[in-house]
């Protein structure tokens, strides 16, 4: 009977889970992302706290550890250096993995020194787990095991999860709008789930918005309880991306053509065309030192065996989304060929074993 007693109460209290896991779902956006991360909004000092509090109750860690790793993900986004990319450390790993590692949890004070100087927020990372033992306690209180167990338990899985698959899903499916020199995505199923979260590539064209759905039919509720909040000055001055932002007119900046560049070159193999350039070269007088530098700054020499700048745009035309600066890009991404391939051919045995037969620039893919 007790036992019966106690799944029935699970059961009910399974009915008011959508509480807890929008109310701190909600947290983690408007406080952990927008506010702590980005800046994107302005707020009371005593809102500011709340929203620490309320987004720590998720027991994400806290807000100055969280808002520190999320801006060194935006400087290193899918690069090695990033903490949670699902193309350099896996999937789980990017997904739910990494922020069990020992090895992440220092946090970067510097990063986050424009809010590491309120001394209640300095409290709240140093007692970071308070405000989740105090929800749980609360909701214990208020049901019983079943406001604990699924109030609280339940909830902060599912809430984890939501906020985890914005590093892993939003960076592995969906489309993209904008380049950012990453692999993030709009994600639509996401954005429903994390209260407009799922709008990541977005989010990366322009990290200091207030609001993620940058189309009408973009829900984003975050921003909409934001823009009620700032109805009655609770919150103010909501960042909104610029409008040629919203037409996808804006200039990159200089490091995402460098990334995005490095892709576009990475996906011509500079190993075969140096191999190519040392085999047409093989029993003449012409030095490799020499075919290096004609190589760098002859173009009549390059075309012979480098992939055209016209093969590059085409590529990059598939590769990426509408953007001013594809041009940039292309221009980029041959240099960094050219320049990959000069020290190929500058490069010492092993790599001259082989001497295979010279091949057609379009073949050396």
């Amino acid at each position: 009977m007790r036992r019966g007693a106690l799944v029935g109460r699970l059961m009910d209290g399974d009915r008011n889970l959508h509480r807890p896991v929008w109310v701190r779902m909600f947290a983690i956006g408007a406080g952990y992302h927008r506010y702590f991360s980005h800046r994107a909004y302005s707020t009371s000092r005593s809102f500011q706290f709340i929203l620490a509090f309320l987004a720590q109750s998720s027991a994400q860690k806290s807000v100055l550890w969280w808002a520190a790793k999320h801006r060194h993900h935006h400087l290193h986004s899918d690069t090695e250096q990033d903490v949670h990319s699902p193309r350099h450390t896996g999937f789980v790993y990017s997904h739910v993995g990494w922020i069990f590692y020992r090895q992440h949890d220092a946090t970067d004070l510097m990063n986050v020194s424009d809010f590491a100087s309120y001394p209640e927020l300095v409290w709240l990372h140093k007692f970071e787990v308070l405000p989740a033992a105090v929800v749980a306690g609360f909701c214990f209180l208020v049901a019983g095991w079943s406001g604990l167990v699924v109030g609280f338990l339940w909830s902060t899985v599912l809430v984890y999860h939501a906020t985890f698959s914005i590093n892993s899903v939003a960076h592995v499916h969906g489309r993209k709008r904008y380049v950012t020199g990453d692999d993030s995505r709009n994600n639509w199923l996401l954005a429903l789930f994390t209260m407009g979260e799922g709008w990541h590539n977005n989010h990366h064209a322009y990290q200091s918005s207030a609001r993620q759905g940058f189309r009408w039919w973009e829900i984003d509720m975050t921003y909409y309880v934001l823009a009620i909040l700032s109805w009655f000055r609770i919150v103010w001055d909501l960042k909104a991306p610029p409008k040629r932002v919203l037409r996808n007119e804006q200039r990159l900046g200089s490091r995402v053509i460098r990334r995005t560049a490095e892709q576009l070159a990475g996906r011509f193999n500079s190993e075969a065309i140096a191999l190519a350039i040392k085999a047409s070269i093989h029993g003449t007088e012409l030095p490799l030192q020499d075919a290096a530098f004609l190589l760098r700054h002859r173009v009549d020499f390059r075309s012979s065996y480098m992939p055209s700048r016209n093969q590059l745009l085409a590529e990059a035309q598939e590769m990426f989304a509408k953007t001013r600066s594809l041009d940039d890009i292309v221009d980029r991404a041959y240099e960094l060929l050219v320049e990959s391939v000069g020290s190929l051919l500058l490069a010492p045995p092993p790599f001259a074993k082989a001497t295979p037969q010279a091949a057609p620039a379009s073949r050396l893919r």
